[in-house]
């Protein structure tokens, strides 16, 4: 059942109005949602990557869509997958941090096409059930916690927690322990195999597969890639933002790549069994990431920062209404996700949700937005504004609080000049009217979801 019960359901939705658009004249896409944890848009061939780690990313890339520009508002995990699944900001959520629950109140996407006749799963992390009262983090996942999934589960609130780079468990639909054994990413791909061959037709599915991958693995302070990723990646080309940085790029990028090479030789798989069993041409597949990496070089670890290597991520479709080897360069992010799921499923956008479906710009729309807002929880409170040229941020000191009352400016940066953030002009007189009009594009985007506005301080002037 849904987290708020099949009545409570039936009130929002009636209270909401209709969700369905008009029956599509063709039968309506399975949907699969291949999801990462913590990948650099940058390790993808088609992004700029060297080494042949992505060959089936590529490929899917050539037959579908790219988004060149795409971009998480909230570089942490808890707090993307809340955005994700709600279409709203963390703020608007409450879950602007880890360790804070999705509330049962919400309408998920998995609810909203549950509610259209779709059959919807879930496999993988979840990192949406626990907080300071209901801990879940190494425990089965009581249903009204999982967010509308409630045709099949397989999942573990912190996937992390529950396993390593080779073997762990996670919990089934009735709340049973499963164990598996090799390397993780294999591992959760063959459980999503097992749930594509067992599909019996009657209903269109959405599967949502939330990869660990390539997330630091917590508890063995290191990458964890498939064995031998030390030595096969270890020729490496240098990202711009790494180069002559501390951090501990030098020792973990290898690893990082293995775990990245990984995820596409299973989207290989994946992709490979729809084609076998003629699930293929009738399904949208989409790819993305929570937030990227930036290996301890822009704070103690490894996000949490307005950076590109922390809020830029890899994004691709390919599938009914994504097609034809297009690269779209308007800026898409993770707050689009949830109307795009939704429109490919014939169901209409609601108004409590920030983002547009991503069709609309595949359809060639002009009237797309110019600017991506970010949030920024946990190393601080911060808000960033990301537009075609400039990245401009502010911040207050904690992470307690969702936002702060005054944030004082932080970083200033010409993304034409300086791509890879070296340069920080928030005290550079000569970008005073930059800072002022991005400093007001930055509060109306805040309160156009119901921030309260904050006063900045402004940066002291260099000397």
């Amino acid at each position: 059942m849904a987290a708020l019960g099949v009545g409570g359901l039936d009130k929002l939705f009636a209270e909401e109005g209709s969700q369905l658009e008009e029956a599509p004249s063709n039968r309506r896409p399975n949907i699969v949602f291949f999801f990462t944890d913590q990948q650099r848009w940058d390790t993808l061939g088609c992004y700029g990557q060297k080494l042949p780690i992505t060959p089936n990313l590529d490929r899917m890339a050539k037959e579908g869509v790219l988004f060149e520009n795409a971009f998480t508002c909230q570089p942490v995990c808890g707090p993307a997958r809340a955005v994700i699944q709600t279409g709203k900001y963390a703020t608007e959520t409450g879950c602007f941090r880890n360790g804070v629950a999705l509330p049962l109140t919400e309408l998920s996407i998995a609810d909203r096409l549950s509610e259209a006749g779709y059959e919807v799963g879930y496999i993988g992390k979840w990192h949406l059930a626990s907080d300071p009262e209901h801990k879940f983090a190494t425990k089965p996942i009581p249903p009204e916690r999982r967010g509308g999934y409630r045709d099949f589960w397989l999942a573990s609130d912190v996937l992390e927690f529950t396993s390593h780079g080779y073997d762990g468990h996670m919990f089934d639909a009735n709340m049973k322990q499963v164990d598996f054994k090799g390397y993780r990413a294999d591992c959760v791909t063959d459980f999503a195999l097992d749930y594509l061959r067992t599909r019996d037709g009657k209903r269109p599915f959405f599967l949502f597969i939330s990869y660990i991958e390539p997330h630091f693995q917590n508890d063995h302070k290191h990458f964890e890639g498939p064995l031998g990723s030390k030595e096969k990646y270890k020729d490496f080309e240098v990202p711009g933002d790494l180069v002559d940085t501390e951090g501990d790029w030098r020792e973990e990028y290898p690893d990082y790549l293995g775990c990245c090479a990984s995820l596409d030789y299973n989207l290989g798989r994946l992709r490979g069994e729809l084609d076998n069993l003629g699930l293929a041409e009738n399904t949208l597949v989409f790819y993305t990431s929570d937030h990227g990496c930036h290996f301890r070089t822009r704070n103690a670890e490894y996000k949490r920062s307005c950076h590109e290597s922390s809020i830029r991520v890899p994004m691709l479709a390919c599938g009914p209404g994504f097609k034809g080897g297009k690269t779209i360069k308007e800026m898409a992010g993770i707050i689009d996700v949830a109307p795009t799921i939704l429109a490919a499923g014939g169901v209409k956008t609601p108004s409590s949700m920030r983002g547009r479906s991503l069709q609309d710009l595949v359809a060639g729309a002009n009237d797309w937005r110019d600017d991506i807002f970010v949030q920024i929880s946990e190393s601080g409170t911060g808000r960033a504004i990301r537009t075609k040229r400039w990245k401009y941020c502010i911040w207050a000191p904690g992470h307690a609080t969702p936002a702060s009352d005054e944030y004082a400016e932080q970083y200033l940066y010409d993304l034409d000049a300086d791509p890879f953030e070296r340069n920080n002009l928030v005290s550079d007189p000569k970008c005073a009217d930059v800072r002022k009009k991005l400093r007001a594009l930055l509060l109306r985007r805040m309160t156009e979801i119901g921030e309260k506005r904050p006063n900045i301080l402004p940066a002291p002037a260099a000397t």
